[in-house]
């Protein structure tokens, strides 16, 4: 298997000059495109899809997927713009597949393939390939952990009726004989000892209504979803969860936290005051990691994180910058599917691109 350094000069030395002469110059953008598409493997994943059978055959879905990595490359807002673009730039049009432009496909033809990616994670299996390939075989220093919200275009499901409360619980001491009904136990309690998989089936990942208190100590709301992502050094993500807005960071930190191990060895995970339990923090020591988590400061008292913790701390940048890249550069702030299996798909072609451009970013 080729490592990534062979793979970025195999792409300076042969591939972009035998593009050049072929398509003519590559811009920036052009040049991103093909290293994406380099460590992608699509062939490796989209072999399910090819045609067999009688009658017309369908658009090779490989060129599909190829398209819709170009939409989180190139920033095209949505898919009609992408088609747009794709009769109307020769050079983007071949990269994808097609010679001419009466070869695009029509924009429902686009929509059912994205449906049957997302149906079966293709990003997801793709962008989880990606990191064991080129950052499994390496010791990570740091997982930064984060979350951040995702506006949805598409009305909140309603909340379910909540449960009858509990009798209140009798204060001081039991009498002798009596018994008292344990309290149920909580979702962190349960994540210490299920798989991950039950874990995923646990996190809710229905639209609804999300709050947060911004850096100004302001109250913000939002309709949709939060996307929560671990990147390791280097502002390289290696796994990502989507789930309804109103879930709380810490719900979501063992299960990625699960997720992550399965993919790299690291030796920190860096997490903000959100995650300060110590469920969280006894898992992560359970996985062999040392936990810095920023203190949730409780009646008033924070303590400070030791010097050497502190320093290290700001190392967790990482995750603020892939979010704020996620959003503003590869599609997350332009989200124009409905249902979580849709916005996770949309999202983690963006990831893809953005993984890529970071490993190849290191090499620079």
């Amino acid at each position: 298997m080729l490592d990534l350094a062979t793979i970025f000069h195999g792409l300076q030395r042969q591939l972009f000059p035998a593009l050049t002469d072929e398509l003519g110059e590559l811009s920036a953008l052009d040049q991103q495109f093909c290293e994406v598409m380099s460590l992608t493997e699509l062939g490796r994943f989209t072999g399910r899809y090819e045609w067999c059978g009688d009658g017309r055959p369908p658009c090779p879905r490989v060129w599909l997927a190829h398209a819709f990595i170009a939409k989180s490359v190139y920033q095209f807002p949505t898919t009609s713009a992408l088609i747009e673009a794709l009769h109307a730039r020769p050079t983007l049009r071949r990269l994808c597949g097609w010679e001419s432009a009466g070869e695009v496909p029509s924009e429902p033809t686009f929509s059912r393939a994205f449906a049957a990616f997302a149906a079966d994670a293709l990003p997801q299996r793709i962008h989880e390939n990606m990191v064991q390939t080129h950052a499994g075989s390496k010791l990570v220093g740091h997982v930064s952990r984060d979350a951040t919200a995702i506006e949805g275009r598409e009305r909140p499901v309603p909340k379910a009726a909540p449960a009858p409360p509990r009798p209140p619980a009798k204060r001081g001491r039991p009498k002798k004989g009596e018994v008292r009904p344990p309290a149920p136990p909580k979702r962190l309690d349960l994540q210490l000892t299920r798989s991950l998989a039950d874990n995923l089936a646990d996190l809710p990942t229905r639209c609804d209504v999300g709050c947060k208190r911004n850096s100004k100590g302001h109250q913000e709301s939002w309709i949709g979803y939060k996307f929560h992502a671990d990147t390791i050094d280097g502002d390289i993500p290696t796994s990502a969860l989507l789930t309804s807005a109103s879930t709380h960071d810490s719900q979501v930190a063992i299960p990625l936290a699960q997720l992550t191990a399965q993919r790299v060895t690291s030796l920190y995970d860096l997490m903000d005051s959100a995650y300060d339990a110590p469920q969280i923090a006894a898992f992560s020591r359970q996985l062999g990691h040392v936990p810095i988590i920023d203190p949730n400061p409780r009646n008033g008292d924070k303590p400070p994180l030791a010097p050497a913790e502190a320093l290290r701390f700001h190392e967790r940048t990482a995750s603020e910058r892939v979010n704020n890249l996620l959003k503003e550069r590869y599609g997350g702030n332009w989200v124009r599917v409905r249902g979580a299996q849709k916005v996770m798909c949309h999202l983690m072609f963006g990831l893809v691109a953005l993984t890529a451009t970071a490993l190849f970013a290191r090499l620079c």
